[in-house]
């Protein structure tokens, strides 16, 4: 593709611009193969060092023939031969958003519909059964975020909720090419945030909460909520469906910032709502969930458990309904649904009966929405072992210490990415506010303390991590998998493992 077509909205007068072909796009100087365009990006926040203007010498040695950059930019000492040697510097004053438009243009073809979930709690679990009662209608689907890539023929890449915008935007060309029409995008605050969901093109958008999470990025909740609420008032389009939590305390602001845009509004919760939550009960192993739709009342069973599930559910129906799906077709699937990987994932069972769940609570209101969703399928004790990430947001610590010590019967306070912090220091701060806890940093050891201390009814909850495969260290991360470890000590004490 040539520069000229690529920029094709601004202003330049350079005639270079018409004979000069872009063979690829990156952010990354080490990526950067001849005929480039390399983007010299800003640090995305104050905490990081790194800036993309720094490596624009080495982008060029590499081959880059156009770089964009923020405005005021300059490219001196270039080791070239003639002026017509110079790359091509192109300035913006936010080049991360034109990055995105580069991307779109430079990929082209994208699904034809794209459903966004944004959130603090819920985000997977909705794309995935998005995706999954697609597929169930016979509907070509996937989803992309915080598990990867969800799609037939697709490798699951990297674990980012929201992928940047060249790694995104080829991504959304491949799936379109090969068949898929349908796609479910994790739309993170951060992602949001950086623009790197701009050239999207979104059929419809769901929000599913929002609660203190990522204080440390976006320093406000305000802020936190206002970067959520991109997605509708910059990125999803006027004749775009808004899929919105009822129940949610930021309903109204966000019903209003939709309305105002133009969007249609669909909402599901135990409020008046389009889809209405008339029931929903815990069954030994799932959920059997009655709802309302248009004066007409369903029934049907989750084999789901915890009833915050019922609400990623019917945002997912909601979300289906809005892109060529039949709401009542699409309501016969959720007896099929399978949880989503990290998210309430039953682990197995000791010969006792006693079941060992792994979830990504991590926020202190997804601990207390996690516990005292698994609380009703409870017959004995709720165990429960979690820790807190360093270098993040140190007030939420005492505050899941406080509702660990509410709602677990037993709680083991363990290590959870200390990166750069001393892990001890972390687990005081939470042990402060739960004092009748125990302490194991090591947490492969947590969870083999938690699984045997379990007795016939008990339920333990491992959570924090979900799905992460990994525990941060320093700067390095070791392999560690919640589930993984936890199957491997219930098989060797003669429990079943679920595959």
């Amino acid at each position: 593709m040539r520069l000229i077509e690529l920029a094709v909205d601004m202003v330049m007068v350079d005639p270079r611009m018409h004979d000069t072909e872009i063979s690829g796009l990156t952010a990354d100087s080490r990526q950067v193969q001849p005929g480039y365009l390399f983007a010299a990006l800003p640090s995305a926040s104050e905490n990081s060092g790194t800036d993309g203007r720094d490596f624009i010498k080495d982008a060029v040695a590499r081959g880059a023939v156009a770089i964009l950059a923020p405005d005021g930019t300059q490219i001196d000492g270039m080791p070239t031969d003639t002026p017509d040697d110079t790359p091509y510097l192109i300035t913006d004053e936010n080049p991360r958003w034109r990055l995105s438009q580069f991307a779109a243009r430079f990929y082209e073809h994208q699904p034809r519909h794209i459903v966004g979930v944004t959130g603090t709690n819920g985000k997977s679990s909705v794309a995935g059964f998005t995706r999954q009662i697609w597929a169930r209608l016979g509907l070509p689907s996937g989803a992309i975020g915080t598990l990867g890539v969800d799609a037939d023929g697709f490798d699951a890449g990297p674990s980012l909720t929201t992928p940047d915008p060249v790694n995104l935007h080829a991504t959304l060309a491949k799936m379109a090419t090969s068949g898929i029409d349908h796609l479910a995008l994790e739309a993170s605050s951060h992602g949001l945030d950086q623009f790197r969901l701009d050239g999207v093109q979104f059929s419809a958008a769901a929000f599913t909460n929002l609660s203190r999470d990522h204080l440390d990025y976006h320093g406000t909740e305000a802020a936190y909520l206002a970067a959520k609420m991109r997605l509708f008032r910059h990125l999803l389009p006027v004749d775009g469906a808004a899929v919105l939590n009822a129940d949610s305390p930021h309903f109204d602001t966000v019903a209003e910032i939709c309305r105002t845009t133009g969007h249609r509004v669909r909402s599901y919760g135990v409020q008046t709502s389009d889809i209405h939550i008339a029931d929903v009960s815990a069954l030994p192993d799932g959920l059997r969930l009655c709802i309302t739709v248009k004066d007409q009342s369903l029934e049907t069973r989750l084999n789901l458990v915890g009833g915050f599930q019922a609400y990623n559910v019917l945002a997912a129906l909601g979300l289906v309904a809005e892109t060529d799906g039949d709401l009542m077709e699409a309501f016969a699937t959720l007896a099929h649904l399978t949880g989503v990987r990290g998210r309430m994932q039953r682990v197995g069972a000791l010969e006792n009966g006693a079941q060992v769940y792994v979830d990504y609570a991590h926020t202190p209101d997804a601990l207390q929405t996690a516990l005292g969703a698994i609380r009703p399928h409870v017959g004995g004790k709720l165990h429960l072992i979690f820790g807190a990430g360093g270098d993040r947001d140190p007030g939420k610590r005492p505050m899941m210490g406080d509702i660990a010590a509410q709602h677990a019967d037993r709680v083991i306070v363990t290590d959870d990415n200390p990166r750069g912090e001393d892990p001890r220091s972390i687990r005081r701060h939470i042990l402060a506010r739960c004092t009748g806890a125990e302490e194991i940093g090591d947490r492969a050891a947590a969870i083999k303390a938690g699984i045997s201390g379990l007795r016939d009814g008990d339920i333990l909850m491992i959570a924090g991590k979900g799905h992460e495969q990994g525990q941060v260290i320093g700067t390095e991360t070791l392999p560690f998998d919640d589930a993984a470890v936890a199957a491997d000590i219930l098989a060797r004490m003669g429990g079943e493992v679920i595959t």
